[in-house]
């Protein structure tokens, strides 16, 4: 990939002459769409980020949150987001804990120390071995990378799609902490006079030309081809410089500070100086370096990993060099921050002068043309309601997910109060005295059938989760992942997708407070659905939570709009069961009041009468009624009303829980007004699911439920 011939052009008249080597290769990384944003940048002003609790939002390595606390004390949380979805797809060990690596450092930058992680992860359908190799290695490569940096990865998602079989995506959130307001660190450089430093890792050959790789789509040969364009990760380097960067920002030794990612030490230090409006002066070859003969343009463009950019006082650069001594990481002075144009050079010779901010934001934004995606018909199957049941529950993307969640250490640093497997992740926060949730995902099935409507579900279901735990949704951060934004009808699901999310979290009234944007995720085999991740974080006032499972002893109300409300008929649209079955149906239609509809279901959810919660999502009522059962609880239930009993079990309109109470008059009156509860049934001690659905019935004791949901783990294992 080069330089674009307008771009060239630009860049010609901007520079009054031909730009250097390397220069071009700076401009093609830079400006490419992983860096520059070109054609997502004009829809992002949907979103709306701010609000009394955010500090930072989008524009710095990470977003900023305050927490509430009683005592008026300032605690933070940083929050992030990425993806690594080529890199993955090459080298599906390296490509994902080069993610966890790159996210973590973008919390350290912030001055940060990281708390939890999670990922988001789509692979095409579960019964290819090329699926199969590339989640095995993702995971692999993601419990590897945390386990050992001592980050626990504590929730997240996983999706199969046939559309993902020639592009994965592995996308992949952090949430760190600043207990304290002097520690908070951003990305712009802020006197003229100070030092750069480059500190931790030395710098090799490995991931060049890595940002402009993710800028176009997989060819067929990519997992060769591209191999040299992958980071290569080193989790111990990157746990001591977490603990460095912990000293370092306990000293106040740093004035700013830039993860080096995409477009390695050109991109960090240029975007620096060009956010405070500054200049540099850097020595290329003084940066400290692990393979001989390395040339300028790959000093500049090199992606090896557990690297950090610093600007310090001069006063405070032989202790910044102690403390990297100590934590046996390398420190290089590699130049100064100027007042003039960004300028490096090597061996004497100048290879790059141009304007910080022109090379940042000089880029021109694309005006791409757009086809708005079709609503769909009405076209269901008829399938006996035992083998729906069976294949619905059995089907890798509602089955039981330990086999992935079992390989992390989700409680390292002991933060850690409801751990994987439930809606959401709840961590103690002691230092606020707040309970902090912590949910992420998206699904394919929704945002493929309809991606605007789809996109407002995966908002609502997201905070759904959190609701379910007793946390009211605080920020979120998005990964939006698309194919080929030159294709109309890719482009206009993408903007579809932006819209849907940004309209969705407006509504719940939780500020987007920053993310990331992956386009070109197109190969042989076709675009990728359009998928647009949420995490998101809430806050409860206590470290306990209901979990799912079902307490035995409780009335099951089922909370939301639809489809026992009377007004229409369930729709299917996007469903699991559809996915199974085929046919086609429209989209489920969504809360009318979703902020009101969240905080009750907070409400309700901390009482003490309530025993368990759970969100209804993927594979509808059918798959949540299965989760809540355990060998000791079960659940007697009885379901009417409109629409088949495949539509009532299986339809997945989001924004319904399931709530195990002993008091449900309270429960009734708290969504007077907000939404109707319907009585499923009973709580018993049986270990068994009883449904009677329109006069059908059907029943599954906790065994038969727990092989039929171990079709990942009796694959891999």
């Amino acid at each position: 990939m080069a330089l674009a011939e307008s771009d060239h052009e630009l860049v010609v008249d901007h520079l009054g002459r031909e730009p250097s080597p390397a220069e071009a290769a700076l401009f093609e990384n830079l400006w490419s769409e992983h860096c520059a944003y070109r054609s997502s940048r004009p829809l992002l002003r949907a979103f709306e980020s701010e609000g009394d609790q955010v500090v930072i939002g989008p524009g710095d390595d990470a977003a900023v949150v305050a927490l509430p606390t009683d005592d008026d004390e300032d605690v933070y949380i940083t929050m992030g987001i990425e993806s690594h979805n080529h890199p993955s797809y090459v080298d599906p060990f390296d490509g994902a804990a080069t993610g966890v690596g790159g996210i973590v450092r973008d919390t350290l930058s912030m001055g940060a120390y990281p708390i939890a992680l999670a990922d988001s992860l789509y692979f095409g359908d579960f019964d290819r071995e090329h699926s199969r190799y590339l989640f095995e290695g993702v995971v692999e490569g993601i419990s590897h990378y945390g386990n050992c940096i001592g980050v626990p990865t504590v929730t997240g998602s996983v999706a199969f799609h046939e559309d993902y079989e020639g592009n994965p995506l592995v996308n992949v959130a952090c949430i760190g902490l600043i207990d304290d307001v002097d520690r908070l660190v951003t990305a712009k450089a802020q006197e003229s006079g100070n030092k750069l430093l480059l500190v931790g890792n030395a710098t090799g050959r490995d991931g060049l030309g890595g940002a402009s790789f993710a800028s176009e789509d997989l060819a067929e040969d990519a997992e060769t081809e591209d191999r040299p364009a992958v980071q290569v990760g080193d989790p111990y380097t990157e746990k001591l410089l977490i603990e460095a960067s912990e000293q370092l920002i306990a000293e106040n030794l740093i004035e700013s500070a830039r993860d080096l990612g995409a477009a390695g030490l050109g991109g960090a230090s240029s975007e620096l100086v060009a956010k405070g409006g500054l200049g540099a002066q850097i020595e290329l070859e003084r940066v400290h370096q692990r393979e001989p003969n390395m040339s300028a343009l790959e000093i500049l463009l090199s992606e090896s990993q557990e690297r950090m950019c610093y600007e310090v006082r001069p006063e405070n650069v032989d202790r910044v060099r102690e403390i990297a001594d100590r934590y046996d990481i390398g420190a290089s002075v590699i130049g100064d921050v100027t007042d003039g144009n960004y300028v490096c050079t090597f061996a004497g010779e100048t290879v790059v002068d141009v304007d910080a901010e022109f090379l940042g934001e000089g880029a021109p934004m694309n005006d791409l043309p757009m086809v708005e995606p079709d609503d769909g018909s009405r076209d269901l199957p008829d399938v006996a309601l035992d083998e729906a049941v069976e294949r619905v529950l059995s089907n890798p993307n509602t089955a039981s997910k330990r086999w992935v969640y079992r390989q992390y250490d989700h409680e390292v640093q002991v933060r850690t109060a409801l751990a994987p497997g439930d809606d959401a992740a709840l961590l103690a926060v002691r230092e606020a005295g707040v309970g902090l949730a912590f949910a992420s995902g998206a699904d394919p099935n929704w945002t493929d059938a309809a991606p605007y409507d789809g996109a407002r579900a995966v908002a609502l279901e997201n905070a759904t989760n959190l609701a379910a735990k007793g946390a009211e949704p605080l920020a979120a951060v998005d990964c939006l992942n698309g194919g080929n934004p030159e294709k109309p009808d890719v482009y206009g699901g993408f903007a579809d997708i932006v819209d849907g999310l940004a309209d969705m979290c407006s509504a719940l009234d939780t500020p987007v407070v920053g993310g990331n944007v992956s386009l070109y995720n197109d190969s042989e085999t076709g675009p990728i659905p359009p998928t647009p991740t949420l995490a998101v974080a809430g806050v409860s006032e206590s470290y306990d939570a209901p979990t799912l499972s079902l307490a035995g002893e409780g009335d099951l109300l089922l909370v939301g709009d639809r489809p026992l409300d009377g007004e229409a008929d369930p729709r299917l649209g996007g469903s699991e069961y559809l996915s199974q079955f085929g046919g086609d149906d429209r989209f489920p239609t969504l809360p009318k009041d979703p902020k009101g509809l969240v905080s009750t279901i907070v409400d309700v959810a901390t009482d003490e009468t309530t025993l368990a919660t759970h969100d209804v999502s993927h594979g509808g009522l059918a798959v949540a009624l299965a989760e809540m059962v355990t060998d000791d609880a079960g659940a007697d239930t009885s379901l009417d009303g409109p629409g088949t009993p495949a539509e009532l079990l299986f339809h997945e309109q989001p924004g319904r829980v399931v709530i195990e109470t002993t008091d449900p008059r309270s429960v009734r009156e708290a969504f007077d007004g907000v939404a109707p509860v319907a009585k499923l049934g009973s709580a018993d001690e049986t270990g068994t699911l009883s449904l009677d659905v329109d006069g059908e019935a059907l029943s599954l004791d906790a065994d038969e439920i727990v092989s039929a949901r171990s079709v990942i783990a009796d694959a891999l294992e």
